[in-house]
């Protein structure tokens, strides 16, 4: 067996494996089309349907529904390996399965895995999570769309906006979280009802609004989404009714852990551009990468993946024990958020004059690394969850 790809050395021998493969992809399929597309603006539903057919979309999901049935940290090192050379494709691999196919196989009564879960496990359909509104984001109890029960009928009225895969050719439905009542807390005071709803994209009412002009991730399908007097069957709701919230939170904390796994990926491809420019670009009769001061930058860029990856790996470890891993979820995603954006910054640095070039791959992750520390969570939230763990709850308030 050839040498395991760095940073899979101390994973099982099938996740070494998994991990050659799809770098074999990202390298031999994917890189040298990501210009093309990201200059496009287009999702490339040939590669989707590769990505499909190497079982990609089901690496997570149980056999009986027609998906691998391998393990989380599994998912972790596909993502890793396409954010190397295109993070929009990680992308939408991550949120089709932690945000789309996720949520029906975690809250899903049996009919609905059954329905819904082997087309997208083999990247036939893709589905999205509709959480985030112009006033709910990580504010989540300030959502304003609603679902009211009529006749057997959820009606819902509102908008989401920001929403992965919600506009894609094979995009099947929408799970939306929205208010159906409200509920009394603990001390007397009464809050929003939040739950999930299942809204198949041909449901009249839903529209898929214009793609937005995003600074990065260009080729990722991403639009807003209004529902105006959306019907769909009472069997349609996720979970059981007001688990909303909750079911949501446990939905993000692993979707952070995948994100950080398409963090680590994009501060390793930034590192592995640099030191491949650093050997090969002569300055002054000697490689770039003599310099001493390039050296150390390049090895702090190195410092960064490992930290990076080593807490990922513990909290997809951990999420698969079945312990507590939020905690460790927003520790990998806070650090490995920081370390993508920084790499892409040294990198292009390292670069010169060929890293504002967005032919080249370093320009594009400058371009994509920004988001990394806004979605699924701000840096923010995650250092609000960190410091809850340490027990400074009063802090987070204010």
């Amino acid at each position: 067996m050839s040498d395991p790809v760095p940073g899979t050395e101390l994973l099982s021998a099938e996740h070494q494996q998994l991990a050659a493969q799809v770098r074999d992809f990202a390298d031999e399929v994917v890189a040298p089309a990501s210009y093309t597309y990201d200059t496009a603006r287009r999702l490339p539903m040939e590669i989707i349907a590769e990505m499909g057919s190497m079982g990609l979309f089901g690496l997570p999901i149980p056999v009986e529904f027609g998906g691998q049935g391998r393990d989380y940290l599994s998912l972790c090192v596909a993502v890793e390996q396409l954010a190397r050379v295109d993070q929009s494709l990680a992308v939408t691999l991550e949120a089709g399965l932690g945000l789309g196919a996720m949520p029906i196989l975690n809250f899903g009564t049996r009919a609905q895995q059954e329905r819904h879960l082997p087309a997208l496990a083999r990247g036939e359909e893709l589905a999205a999570f509709g959480l985030t509104e112009a006033e709910a984001g990580s504010d989540a109890g300030a959502t304003r769309t609603t679902a009211e029960l009529r006749d057997g009928h959820w009606v819902l009225n509102g908008s989401k906006q920001f929403i992965t895969n919600s506009g894609t050719p094979i995009t099947s439905f929408v799970t939306v979280t929205a208010v159906t009542g409200k509920r009394r807390r603990r001390d007397g005071r009464t809050e929003p009802e939040l739950s999930s709803i299942i809204v198949p994209t041909d449901t009249p009412g839903l529209t898929v609004l214009p793609g937005y002009d995003k600074v990065g991730w260009h080729t990722s399908d991403t639009h807003p989404l209004t529902l105006r007097d959306v019907r769909v069957p009472e069997e349609n709701l996720l979970g059981e009714r007001g688990r909303g919230f909750a079911n949501f939170l446990s939905v993000l904390d692993a979707g952070r852990v995948a994100l950080a796994a398409l963090c680590v990926g994009a501060a390793q491809g930034c590192l592995e551009q640099a030191v491949d420019y650093a050997q090969r670009r002569i300055v002054f009769d000697r490689p770039l990468g003599d310099n001493q001061h390039i050296a150390f930058t390049l090895a702090r860029m190195q410092a960064r993946v490992a930290g990076a990856r080593a807490l990922m790996h513990e909290a997809a470890h951990r999420l698969e024990a079945g312990m507590p891993f939020g905690r460790e979820a927003a520790l990998a995603k806070l650090v490995s958020s920081e370390a993508a954006v920084d790499n892409a910054r040294s990198a292009c640095q390292i670069w010169g004059g060929n890293g504002f070039l967005n032919e080249n791959v370093v320009a594009r992750h400058y371009r994509d690394s920004r988001v990394l520390e806004v979605g699924e969570g701000s840096s923010e939230v995650q250092l609000a969850i960190i410091a809850r763990h340490l027990g400074f709850a009063k802090a987070l308030t204010g």
